[in-house]
């Protein structure tokens, strides 16, 4: 017998996806009504509240000019260098040297925030990158810190300054937000949402509906079913009012 509960509780606690899928089906208008719906408030607040951000890189060679490579010592060295001048172009001095010839309002701390500084693969090659909501601004600080890294790396290395390879521009268009992705997951949500609702509202739903439910919930069998016709429902309803009407007279 206790084996017989334990298998019903199983087979209650299954989820048959078969079901939910048709339960959303059902729903199918309020489900695509909720995903445009998203999609359109996120692309809304995308474009009124989310302010664009545009993004300038500059880039200078980690050898000055009168460096020749002519050994695999050489190319060594220039590996080392290309560290040193991820470390420097971050470093508090050169920052704050930006701040100052650039008189910006901000802090260290905050414009940190905003640059990078990396070395793309394989190269000897220093790449500047910073983000800022005014695309001018963003080229600015990217020229400005490639000459002060540049004069940094000369000054603690005690060699000629580096070559500049590429001088920063602004930006024409924003880097961020993504229109087009920010507008898909507000769409994904939107439908995400609807799904969940209806299937809560399901779910939470203990009505009987059918002879499956009985058989599903109660564990038991039906022996007759009598069909509901909204037809005689209404002719019911009528007579019921004629004979009230009559009364009243």
């Amino acid at each position: 017998m206790s084996d017989e509960i334990l298998n019903s509780y199983n087979e209650e606690d299954e989820i048959d996806f078969g079901e939910l899928f048709f339960v959303l089906m059902r729903k199918w208008w309020l489900l695509i009504s909720c995903a445009i719906a998203g999609a359109g408030i996120a692309l809304a607040y995308t474009l009124f509240l989310i302010q664009p951000v545009y993004t300038s890189s500059s880039m200078i060679y980690i050898f000055s000019k009168t460096t020749t490579v002519t050994s695999a010592i050489d190319l060594q060295i220039g590996k080392q260098l290309t560290v040193d001048f991820e470390i420097l172009g971050k470093s508090r001095p050169v920052l704050e040297k930006v701040i100052s010839d650039l008189e910006l309002d901000t802090t260290y701390e905050s414009l940190l925030k905003t640059v990078t500084v990396e070395n793309p693969t394989d190269s000897r090659i220093i790449k500047i990158t910073v983000k800022n909501t005014d695309p001018q601004l963003a080229s600015d600080i990217a020229n400005n810190l490639a000459d002060n890294l540049s004069a940094r790396v000369a000054e603690v290395i005690d060699t000629d300054k580096p070559s500049s390879v590429e001088n920063a521009v602004p930006a024409t268009k924003p880097s961020s937000p993504s229109k087009s992705k920010n507008t898909a997951l507000g769409g994904i949500l939107g439908f995400l949402l609807a799904a969940a609702i209806i299937l809560i509202l399901y779910y939470s739903d203990m009505s009987l509906r059918d002879e499956d439910d009985v058989r599903k919930y109660l564990g038991l069998g039906t022996l007759a079913s009598i069909p509901f016709e909204k037809s005689i429902s209404a002719d019911h309803e009528s007579k019921k009012t004629k004979k009230n009407k009559k009364r009243k007279k």
